[in-house]
């Protein structure tokens, strides 16, 4: 390699550290700056007949600890340094062992990566978790049609696949798409990869829901799709209206109103809705604002199956 390129490959490196370096401090910076706004904020508005009890619990965890997603303590026991790690020898993809079942990642993920995304996923479906999708009586049941809406590493459609009779999983990452084809080949006879954006219309690589199932039956969605979420829903007007037993997980903490504005749309087409306990602290979010805490998401139900 000649002095030239040698040098120009060192800049290079030089700049992707040193924004690597910046983007880190940037980021504890702004949850420094956050936790403070968000405790004074408890502080003042958390007395008399406005004390809650869940805004408590978050105070009492922020006054003790970092500012965290999910500010509770039982957060604290699920560690990085606790996940196995294997190698499948046959594909060279890795993969940890989830509910007894292999979970595979991105082959260009290292050891270290995998460690720590399957720990933020294993913390959020805690059964105290404000992001669990499935709680008590609101379970994927033996034989329903799964739609996992925003699918990523395959976790939540992994725990029920033997439950159900068909899955389908949205999904458009490139990487995520390669592992969920390893993840589910034991189940590839009822598992279904769509590579598509699920949307309020369709495109080349995007589809709408009521174009996409028809007349066909489904029985459990779960919609995790950083800030999409409506687009989802307004894409399914005929789907949500015709369904008879239809159970919805729905995030509504990517966006500042969307607790309110899904839940209004549910309830609108005849769902009924509960939010998950407690609150997501979206500290990534730069338009993030009082009251800073937003609901995970919502678990909802046709009011046809009662």
């Amino acid at each position: 390699m000649n002095k030239i390129k040698e040098n120009t490959l060192k800049q290079i490196l030089h700049a992707v550290v040193k924004n690597v370096y910046r983007s880190n401090i940037n980021q504890n910076f702004r949850k420094i700056v956050f936790r403070r706004k968000i405790l004074a904020f408890l502080r003042k508005n958390l007395i008399g007949d406005n004390c809650d009890y869940e805004k408590n619990e978050v105070l009492g965890y922020l006054e003790k600890n970092p500012l965290s997603m999910l500010p509770y303590e039982f957060t604290q026991k699920y560690k990085p340094d606790t996940v196995l790690v294997y190698t499948d020898k046959d594909c060279r993809m890795k993969y940890v062992m989830h509910e007894n079942k292999r979970l595979y990642f991105s082959p260009a993920w290292k050891e270290k990566r995998i460690k720590e995304y399957y720990t933020m996923s294993l913390t959020e479906q805690d059964i105290a978790s404000p992001h669990r999708y499935e709680y008590e009586n609101f379970e994927v049941n033996d034989g329903d049609v799964v739609v996992d809406i925003g699918v990523a590493e395959g976790n939540f459609a992994l725990s029920v696949v033997e439950r159900a009779k068909k899955i389908y999983l949205f999904e458009t990452e490139e990487d995520w798409v390669l592992a969920l084809k390893k993840t589910f080949e034991p189940w590839r006879e009822k598992v279904v990869i769509v590579n598509k954006f699920v949307s309020d219309h369709n495109t080349e690589n995007e589809i709408c829901l009521d174009d996409y199932f028809e007349d066909q039956e489904i029985n459990f969605m779960k919609v995790d799709v950083e800030g999409a979420e409506m687009e989802v829903l307004q894409g399914a007007r005929e789907l949500l209206s015709n369904q008879k037993k239809l159970k919805i997980a729905i995030c509504t903490y990517h966006k500042q109103n969307d607790a309110e504005i899904i839940n209004s749309y549910l309830e609108t087409n005849r769902f009924q809705t509960t939010f998950s306990k407690g609150y997501v602290i979206c500290f990534w979010d730069r338009k993030l604002s009082a009251p800073w805490l937003r609901k995970g998401l919502i678990r909802a139900t046709c009011k046809a199956i009662e």
